[in-house]
């Protein structure tokens, strides 16, 4: 659904990670709703190359963009070369969204090149092609800092948070400089839907947690899951905070959640609900020291300023939800 006035038919719209989960996901939107809008993507796409945690260096997978007809370019933010090929647009709309966001990776080095280098070269483009420019920032700034999170009250814990703060306060000190340019930062929350599934092991623990259900085994938890708390939001909300954005009068950086803390529980008791089962929860210690035990995003500004306002229940979000964990499994397994 067209969540603004805005036509962009006949935009030409730049999407970075668009072969990611929340990138392909405004990449069908775009497609969907304003078919004459010239949508481009730049991603990586995924290789066999991991991180020494085990997880892939890159998520971006073409299952994702199966029925997808803009233009694709493969290529790494890292490299001038690949990005030199997007000065042959003119874009009117930059939903940036490649980065590294695995929580667990600890080369500081690789993330800050990635995501915060990078980051200046977006810029650049945005500001010589008049771009509204969307970037994607993160709940991970925060780290365990007092909920609500708040803006300026950032703490993050770990590398990937850090790179996100440090992104937020360069796009603060470009919007100085540059006051005629619209530049939205949105702190995603805990971000579930359909398009995750080739995140691995970093996709929700509502689709891990709907496999292992599937596969007929206990709902795997941390001790005290019912004591964990996290803002779950939906997809469809999150697209809604990136087309609305588009809109604001003012360029910010804003919190994208629910406002609602949900438990790690509460998502298992809805699946089980969903595919109707009733196993016992298996419970094991938690083995990381940086955790963040309760998130709950203060999303007043973005209602105000944009009129973000999320409308997906976690019950509802995981009803709509199964068909697709249903049939990623078979696929899978």
């Amino acid at each position: 659904m067209p969540y603004t006035s805005i036509n962009f038919n006949k935009k030409t719209i730049l999407i970075t990670g668009g072969a990611g989960f929340i990138g392909s996901n405004l990449a069908f939107y775009f497609q969907d709703n304003f078919p004459n809008s010239n949508i481009v993507i730049f991603d990586c796409f995924r290789s066999e190359a991991k991180f020494p945690n085990g997880n892939l260096k890159s998520l971006g997978d073409f299952k994702n963009l199966i029925g997808f007809k803009g233009d694709i370019i493969c290529g790494n933010i890292n490299s001038n070369d690949d990005i030199s090929l997007l000065h042959k647009y003119n874009f009117d709309y930059i939903f940036h969204q490649a980065a590294i966001s695995d929580t667990l990776v600890f080369d500081q080095e690789y993330i800050m090149k990635t995501n915060v280098n990078s980051f200046y070269d977006i810029l650049e483009i945005a500001k010589t092609q008049n771009s509204v420019l969307i970037y994607a920032s993160s709940a991970a700034t925060y780290g365990n800092s007092p909920s609500p999170q708040t803006i300026g009250h950032e703490n993050p814990l770990n590398p990937y948070g850090f790179s996100k703060y440090a992104m937020d306060q360069i796009a603060i000190k470009f919007i100085k400089k540059n006051p005629k340019m619209h530049i939205i930062g949105l702190r995603y929350f805990n971000v579930y839907g359909p398009g995750e599934f080739y995140k691995g092991s970093t996709s929700s623990m509502v689709i891990q947690l709907g496999h292992q259900i599937l596969k007929g085994k206990s709902p795997r938890l941390f001790n005290k899951s019912k004591n964990i708390f996290r803002d779950f939001i939906n997809i469809e909300d999150v697209i809604q905070a990136n087309v609305k954005a588009c809109i604001s009068s003012k360029s910010n950086v804003y919190n994208i959640g629910t406002g609602i803390p949900r438990s790690f529980q509460d998502i298992s008791d809805i699946l089980q609900k969903e595919l109707g089962t009733n196993y016992e929860t298996d419970y094991f210690s938690n083995p990381h020291n940086s955790y963040q035990s309760y998130t709950q995003a203060d999303i007043q500004t973005a209602n105000e300023d944009f009129n973000f306002n999320p409308i997906i229940t976690l019950e509802i979000g995981i009803k709509n939800y199964i068909p697709e964990i249903k049939r990623l499994y078979k696929e899978a397994y």
